[in-house]
């Protein structure tokens, strides 16, 4: 069975990933993740992340990984579920370097922007520790304008209530 992911937890999967990329390789974490390795949750489900690029030898240690660490691993990014302008990779905040990987967070405006789409209570917790640690602030709305007229490309989303759901993240 597999448990939930605290930060040495997260910090060992992160040591196994540098000891199997094959090359160099950013490894851009997201979610809870973040949220365990910035301090403001002792643990999260799953260890979201997207690799860039990927890299073949690391893609075939994640199942055994997944299972020596008894920890849940997926791909998955803000960029699944909303649209995310370019050059989010240039708006990572460094970790780490671990062999020929190096861990960044995931630009945190898209997984603040993604978490207030899906508005679950733990998302919007997420998003009020990232506005007092400073992490986001006011131009989110811009960062919003910015990905507004591509949101016709997700139509599970709805627009007006994205946008009321992030007017009220600024207002808070």
């Amino acid at each position: 069975m597999r448990e939930l992911a605290d930060a040495s937890r997260i910090r060992r999967l992160m040591e196994a990933f540098g000891r199997a990329a094959g090359g160099d390789v950013r490894i851009y974490l997201v979610g809870g993740t973040t949220a365990v390795l910035m301090g403001w949750r002792a643990s999260t489900i799953d260890v979201d992340f997207v690799m860039r690029p990927e890299d073949d030898a690391l893609l075939r240690a994640i199942p055994s990984l997944k299972e020596r660490l008894r920890i849940n691993v997926k791909m998955a990014s803000p960029a699944d579920f909303i649209p995310v302008p370019p050059g989010w990779e240039d708006r990572g905040i460094f970790i780490a370097q671990v062999g020929r990987v190096a861990f960044y967070h995931f630009d945190m405006y898209a997984q603040a922007l993604a978490k207030l789409e899906r508005a679950h209570r733990q998302d919007l917790a997420d998003v009020r520790e990232m506005l007092d640690r400073n992490l986001i602030d006011r131009p989110l709305a811009e960062y919003f304008a910015r990905i507004e007229p591509e949101l016709y490309r997700f139509p599970a989303i709805d627009p007006p209530s994205f946008r009321r759901a992030v007017e009220q993240a600024i207002a808070q």
